[in-house]
């Protein structure tokens, strides 16, 4: 539970938040952190999560419309972001938390991907953006001084094996936050991504090798894992006028994970394990 004491730091301003599936999601917990921070905002999810999932709960503990849409579709892209402005009005801030590979769900391998599943994991994970942002553009739905976040993973930078072609669609992602960043800052509209260190939640328990990864992250990361909540609080202040100049950013939120070499626990752990396979030789 997230215990952080509320500054209002968003109080007034609407938003729209796409990808909540249960409580132990990003996006979840970064509702809830915008509620207490005084935000109003829409949900929305594909129809398949939304039945998988317990969306409309979180519609009801914050008084949010929740709108069912599919991404990949620019038709309801557009229909959706219609429907969250009569709703709530034009927005100041967004964020995208979805993701998604049928390849790494059917445990293909990398080198023998099937290339119309990598489409979707491209078009439901990355160009998304592009079309939830350029669906606000020509709608006219993003105020002056609005804030896009995506939600990433250092696989963008470093291959992950058990990623798989979400490292690819992670690179896009960045990619586009970028491109749109740099069109939309005349109006002092800011778009970054978060680089979120490995989190149990229900999408992170359906990489193969998770474990592994949170147990190698946390051990490396001087200040340990972030939690969801850690996540939520982070995208409140890039939500909030607190941090009007920072824009086309990928901002690492991994405890220190992506810039530190080695850890003392890594390199004792090694040790160990070293005088463990002399032992048994």
């Amino acid at each position: 539970m997230n215990t952080t004491k509320s500054h209002q730091l968003l109080e007034g301003k609407n938003g729209l938040i796409f990808g909540a599936l249960d409580e132990r999601s990003l996006a979840w917990r970064v509702a809830l952190a915008c509620q207490r921070e005084g935000a109003r905002f829409t949900l929305s999810n594909a129809p398949l999560a939304m039945r998988l999932g317990t969306l409309q709960k979180l519609g009801e503990l914050t008084d949010s419309e929740v709108f069912p849409c599919d991404v990949s579709d620019y038709k309801q892209v557009v229909e959706l972001i219609k429907k969250t402005i009569d709703s709530t009005g034009k927005l100041d801030f967004i964020l995208h938390a979805v993701g998604m590979s049928p390849n790494i769900r059917k445990r293909i391998e990398y080198s023998q991907l099937n290339y119309g599943l990598m489409r979707q994991t491209l078009d439901i994970s990355a160009i998304s953006l592009h079309k939830i942002l350029q669906a606000c553009v020509q709608n006219k739905a993003l105020n002056d001084g609005a804030s896009i976040i995506a939600l990433t993973y250092i696989g963008a930078q470093r291959v992950f094996s058990k990623y798989s072609d979400m490292n690819d669609a992670k690179a896009l992602l960045e990619s586009i936050a970028r491109n749109f960043g740099s069109r939309l800052g005349q109006k002092g509209i800011r778009v970054n991504t978060i680089s979120q260190g490995p989190t149990k939640t229900s999408a992170g328990s359906g990489i193969r090798g998770f474990d592994a990864m949170y147990e190698f992250a946390d051990k490396l990361s001087p200040l340990g894992n972030p939690s969801a909540d850690d996540c939520a609080d982070y995208c409140v202040t890039l939500f909030s006028d607190l941090t009007r100049k920072v824009t086309m950013q990928n901002l690492f939120h991994d405890g220190g994970f992506s810039t530190n070499g080695i850890s003392e626990e890594l390199i004792f752990d090694l040790i160990a394990l070293n005088e463990q396979k002399n032992t048994s030789e």
